[in-house]
């Protein structure tokens, strides 16, 4: 067995005093754990990095040079992890008091589950609920071009990607995982071939975890592994709609036969017709659906094109194969 526990992955891109905190929590409560903490910084800004290694010399800093997204990034933080297991953080959460440790020891004494999820709370501890997901389905995304999903949120029938009503305090298995917190053993990472470098930024987890259902790997929530989450703090003031739906469209076109997916993308933009339509019929005074549709050639071949046509770069290049920690 490896003598450290867990690496704990954290990918950065201009959240340097929400990053700084992240890591100060897990550092706080890993208890008897010997664990390994990589921040890759996605080329930030704002100091991060220096001011990461100021903050917590111990942790390995490794700097992308520019922005790589989130799978490329976790692919680099993963390729350095000497830890028996690899966790995936945010950098806006805060792991609580004995959440790690706990679930560390459930996936030890639990080795069915071979990809473990939690609780995601908000900052006043009440349940966020996107720490998992159900697996799109043809009626799901009927759902979403019909605005049902909207009108009836969080029912089983209605929006059934929610998972309805369950407050995710129980032991569960669910199709998908998100990546604000994940845990897997590093040599299932490894099996799996780590994340889907073609994914920039959203759908890269889902993906993930129905690559790892098709070989077998059980994805469980355990409710004692708790975090403090921001939504969407790497991303905010982005074009995070426009992404968001590249990484559906992405995820339809790697996992679902080739009609399948045409129809399953053609209910992605009729629902976001219909709430453009929307916006406009009640003249709203902001109106980001519009702006959505306004986009969608950008996104609606998915990534890697729609990385380039969102942000102007490049189509990017596969990271590096065995990168070093920068100190």
């Amino acid at each position: 067995m490896p003598s450290t526990d867990v690496t704990v992955v954290i990918v950065n891109y201009e959240t340097r005093d929400d990053t700084i905190a992240c890591v100060a929590s897990v550092l706080e409560h890993a208890g008897s754990l010997n664990e390994q903490v990589v921040v890759v910084d996605n080329g930030s800004r704002d100091g991060s990095a220096a001011a990461l290694r100021a903050a917590h010399p111990g942790i390995d800093v490794v700097e992308a040079g520019e922005n790589l997204g989130f799978a490329r990034a976790v692919n680099r933080g993963a390729a350095v992890a000497r830890g028996e297991f690899v966790l995936l953080l945010n950098p806006d959460a805060v792991m609580l008091e004995d959440s790690l440790p706990r679930m560390i020891a459930f996936a030890r004494e639990n080795p069915q589950y071979r990809i473990v999820g939690g609780r995601t709370l908000r900052e006043d501890l009440t349940l966020e609920p996107s720490s998992c997901w159900g697996a799109p389905t043809l009626w799901s995304l009927t759902m979403y071009a019909t605005m049902l999903s909207t009108v009836f949120k969080r029912s089983r029938v209605f929006d059934p990607e929610s998972l309805g009503p369950w407050p995710r305090d129980t032991i569960r298995e669910v199709p998908i995982i998100t990546g604000c917190l994940l845990l897997i053993r590093r040599e299932d990472f490894a099996k799996l071939g780590g994340m889907d470098e073609d994914f920039f930024l959203y759908g890269e987890d889902a993906e993930f975890s129905m690559r790892a259902a098709a070989r077998g790997m059980a994805r469980v929530v355990y409710p004692p592994a708790a975090i403090i989450h921001t939504v969407g703090g790497s991303s905010a003031g982005s074009s995070k709609g426009s992404m968001v739906l590249a990484g559906k469209v992405t995820y339809l076109e790697k996992t679902w036969p080739p009609r399948r997916a045409a129809v399953g993308v053609l209910l992605l933009k009729t629902g976001v017709a219909v709430r453009a339509a929307l916006e406009a019929a009640t003249r709203r005074p902001n109106r980001p659906w519009s702006t959505v549709w306004r986009r969608r050639a950008d996104w609606g071949s998915g990534y890697p094109h729609a990385e380039a046509a969102l942000f102007g770069r490049p189509l990017p290049q596969p990271a590096a194969e065995s990168p070093t920690p920068a100190r």
